[in-house]
């Protein structure tokens, strides 16, 4: 017995442990924003771009700089060549190596180097933009998943309260229908009633579920996550602005609109960049160069001695051999710091290129670029018109869906009253269960519709809002 109370206790622990590791967490719409800025991958992306456009910036910087370059080389020839030190022809082994430093600037090539960094600036400013823009997307997407899913679950919520009715209203009549009092029919009815309710909450738990997987996938999320209502107030009060202010706003405060102008500004200087290249392009250059070769010597004096020449002089008819003072050398190796010193050479220029031909390249360039002008130009007017469009449509919907919102609030209360006075009459018996169940289903759908057109409306509120650039957590 003490062994199984033991195996109990701690398979009841090992039951309650895993059940609160698997236990869903709550988020607010906060937190899902919150998330949804950490994780999700399509504003990480926007995000690399807006680094790569960082990086280019940068780099245009570093190209006003001057280049300064080193080489270093050491090797061993065999065979005949020449020798480094002193251009002369041997037949050795020869170890040789050489050193050079140079420099090049760049001192007028038409502005293009100014030109390009001005691009790049205004590139790399629309990226921030970008981002920015991904943002306000993401947090208007998550927003609207996040409302999708309150929908969601207050359909689920009417729907289960319409299972309880029926079911409440079948013990009713089953009492009636097993004593034989009423119509057999009402019955059976009934049960039909509350198999069609059943199967509309399933298609609710779906709906749920899917809404639920489209804000998770929006957080990249893997985990079943659950939401909260803390802090989420809904204003039914009908929005004031007309579509034309809301429209200004988003002019002002959309960022789509300002990387839209930056590119355009870019393009534009991608024209100026292109017409430098009918300039001539100045340049000053130098270089700094120096040598070794193992083939290298000195010859130092150490002395000078008589020999005999191999001639000779006749005197008074003897010869006497002629001799000749020959200086001694003593070879010397120079050493390979002393070369590189004592061969070092520098170089310093002005250079000159002057474009005369070439293809017509800097032409099509020029004319390339303001294509890209008028592309960015007409991309910007088709984001201006899109957004209008979008607007004037979601400003209808919403005022559609507002005036729908007070229409079906009537028309619960009527139903309400309905239902009440079919309720007691058929409970009662003086009526029947036609009219019963029509006024039963007649307020359930319109407080469904109510709920819908609650939604409709907050949802299209909240699109405006984003428009304008107003927070929406």
């Amino acid at each position: 017995m003490i062994k199984f109370f033991l195996f109990s206790m701690i398979l009841m622990s090992s039951f309650f442990t895993f059940s609160q590791s698997t236990a869903i967490k709550t988020y607010t719409l906060e937190e899902c924003i919150n998330i949804a800025l950490k994780n999700n991958l399509s504003l990480k992306s926007a995000k690399n771009s807006e680094k790569s456009a960082k990086i280019n910036y940068n780099q245009s910087k570093a190209d006003l700089l001057p280049n300064l370059n080193g080489s270093y080389n050491i090797g061993v020839n065999n065979g005949r060549s020449i020798d480094p030190f002193t251009n002369d022809f041997i037949n050795q082994q020869l170890t040789f190596s050489s050193a050079n430093l140079s420099l090049n600037a760049t001192i007028f090539n038409g502005f293009s180097l100014l030109n390009t960094l001005k691009q790049q600036k205004l590139n790399s400013q629309a990226s921030n933009f970008e981002v920015e823009q991904e943002k306000q997307n993401l947090i208007l997407n998550v927003t609207l998943a996040y409302l999708q899913v309150l929908n969601s679950k207050d359909l689920l919520t009417l729907n289960k309260e319409r299972l309880v009715v029926t079911n409440n209203q079948l013990k009713i009549q089953k009492d009636l229908y097993d004593e034989g009092r009423e119509n057999p029919a009402d019955y059976t009815d009934l049960l039909g009633q509350k198999a069609s309710d059943e199967t509309t909450i399933l298609s609710s738990r779906i709906a749920l579920n899917n809404s639920k997987l489209n804000l998770r996938t929006l957080l990249n999320l893997k985990n079943n996550i659950e939401i909260s209502t803390t802090g989420l107030l809904f204003s039914l009060e009908k929005y004031k602005l007309t579509s034309e202010q809301v429209f200004n706003d988003a002019l002002q405060s959309l960022a789509t609109f300002k990387a839209s102008e930056l590119r355009v500004a870019s393009a534009k200087k991608g024209v100026s960049v292109a017409k430098a290249q009918y300039m001539p392009e100045i340049s000053l250059f130098g270089q700094l160069n120096t040598n070794y070769s193992s083939a290298a010597q000195t010859f130092a004096e150490i002395g000078t001695s008589l020999i005999e020449t191999g001639d000779f002089v006749t005197i008074n008819n003897q010869n006497f051999q002629v001799q000749t003072n020959q200086t001694s050398f003593q070879v010397n190796e120079i050493s390979y710091l002393d070369q590189l010193d004592n061969n070092l050479n520098s170089v310093v220029g002005v250079s000159l290129s002057v474009p005369i031909f070439n293809g017509f390249r800097a032409k099509n360039n020029v004319a390339l670029e303001k294509v890209r002008v008028e592309e960015s130009l007409i991309a910007l007017e088709q984001t201006q018109l899109e957004i209008k469009n979008t607007i004037d449509q979601i400003h209808f919907d919403m005022e559609a869906a507002f005036a729908r919102y007070q229409s079906l609030a009537k028309q619960v209360i009527a139903f309400q009253k309905s239902f009440d006075i079919n309720k007691t009459r058929f409970n009662n018996g003086v009526s029947n269960f036609l009219a019963y169940i029509t006024s039963k289903n007649n307020l359930e759908n319109s407080k469904i519709n109510l709920s819908i057109a609650k939604y409709d409306y907050y949802l299209r509120v909240k699109v405006l809002e984003y428009y304008r650039g107003q927070t929406l957590n």
